[in-house]
């Protein structure tokens, strides 16, 4: 019996250690959720240069990344003082990308039914990362503007006018309707990509592009039959302060037009101006709008986007600086702020996320450092970890 004591002392004592070492209270590996986050594939146009190479396909690079995060498992994470660090990352759970698959269809650019067969080639096919389970990874999806454009019209020519493949894919792989819809009984006023679901005491919600108030109906829905202390996380496009050009025409009949530049990506009409958009114009009257939204639901914990890419984690205020929300921005692998000058930036996000301690870290992983070695390994850059716990 003693020298039992002594032993169970002495793994108390080890645990304590490691805790220390990695600076959070631990949580198993294998009790841990990883998830991937990349947005802004833009298939249907080329990087200026990639990998000693020049003009180099969107479904090349998005190809590459994918390589990559195969790879991932076996990564070894520092001792950053976030969930799972010193270890090796392990299952991947799910593959998060947040729109923009197609590139926008302004000639030369390829139509949205070719850019979605190649994203569906890469990302379904090509990623081969399984879960905690011992499944293949989830993939979740939401649209982005240039999706949605494809599929409605653009205040600029397109050719084809309109194509909604990519709109219609991730609607039938993410909404799971009994009919599969096409690409002549898509709807987007009626089939938003608006889903949510629990995971491990977390709610994960997805939405269409942006928060606007017609969104916040679907979202207070849903919101409804959470617990008010259960901590929220959004998955969607747009930044929170969103873009004036992509809300709806405010001039009659509120449709696109050559005249202006609204987009009509979401439902809401933009308040503050007819004029403004054209010059990306301020969004303060429709971000109220959703900073009261914060306000009622607290629990709304992070949010994390693409849109506008790099790797970046900030707080939004809203625009009277009277909310605290963490926000996570996500690179690109064609279109990044800094990536598409500089290849070595390159990054997509592992987000681990911890449902016992409610905590989150969310690591910037670097993919492509050493541009000339195509057995490169994944370098961790920024991290940051951020508590979910509801107060």
């Amino acid at each position: 019996m003693y020298k039992y004591r002594i032993a169970c002392c002495l793994v108390i004592c080890i645990n304590f250690f490691l805790c220390l070492q990695t600076g959070y209270s631990q949580t198993a590996a294998s009790e841990v959720i990883n998830m991937v986050f990349s947005s802004d594939a833009h298939y249907g146009i080329s990087r200026k240069t990639f990998r000693g190479d020049s003009n180099v396909t969107g479904t090349v690079v998005n190809a590459a990344m994918i390589k990559e995060v195969n790879s991932l498992p076996n990564v070894q994470i520092p001792k950053d003082g976030g969930v799972n660090g010193g270890n090796t990352v392990g299952p991947i759970d799910f593959m998060v990308q947040t729109g923009d698959i197609a590139n926008r269809m302004e000639p030369p650019v390829q139509s949205a039914a070719v850019s979605w067969a190649q994203f569906e080639n890469d990302y379904m096919r090509g990623l081969k990362v399984k879960g905690h389970n011992g499944l293949p990874a989830k993939l979740l999806l939401a649209p982005g503007n240039h999706d949605i454009s494809n599929a409605i019209g653009f205040p600029r020519q397109m050719q084809p006018l309109t194509d909604p493949a990519s709109m219609v894919g991730i609607y039938n792989v993410m909404m799971r309707p009994a009919v599969p819809l096409t690409s002549q009984t898509f709807d987007y006023a009626r089939d938003k990509v608006n889903y949510s679901f629990n995971l491990k005491g977390i709610h994960v919600m997805f939405i269409t592009l942006w928060p606007d108030s017609a969104e916040r109906i679907w979202m207070t829905k849903d919101l409804d039959t959470v617990n008010a202390k259960t901590p929220v996380v959004v998955f969607t496009h747009d930044q929170p302060t969103s873009e004036a050009k992509h809300f709806t025409n405010p001039k009659l009949p509120y449709k696109i037009a050559a005249d202006n530049t609204f987009e009509d990506l979401v439902s809401e009409h933009y308040k503050e101006g007819y004029n403004a958009a054209k010059d990306d114009g301020a969004t303060d009257m429709e971000q109220r709008g959703f900073a009261a939204f914060l306000k009622i639901h607290p629990n709304i914990k992070a949010y994390f986007h693409g849109n506008s890419n790099w790797n970046e984690y900030y707080t939004y205020t809203g625009p009277d600086k009277d909310v605290k929300l963490p926000v996570f921005r996500v690179d690109s692998p064609m279109k990044g702020k800094f990536s598409a000058k500089d290849e070595k930036q390159l990054s997509f996000q592992l987000i681990t996320l911890d449902p016992q301690a409610q905590n989150v870290t969310v690591r910037e992983c670097l993919w492509n450092t050493m541009p000339a070695d195509p057995n490169q390994n994944i370098v961790f850059g920024q991290s940051i970890t951020v508590s979910l716990k509801v107060n």
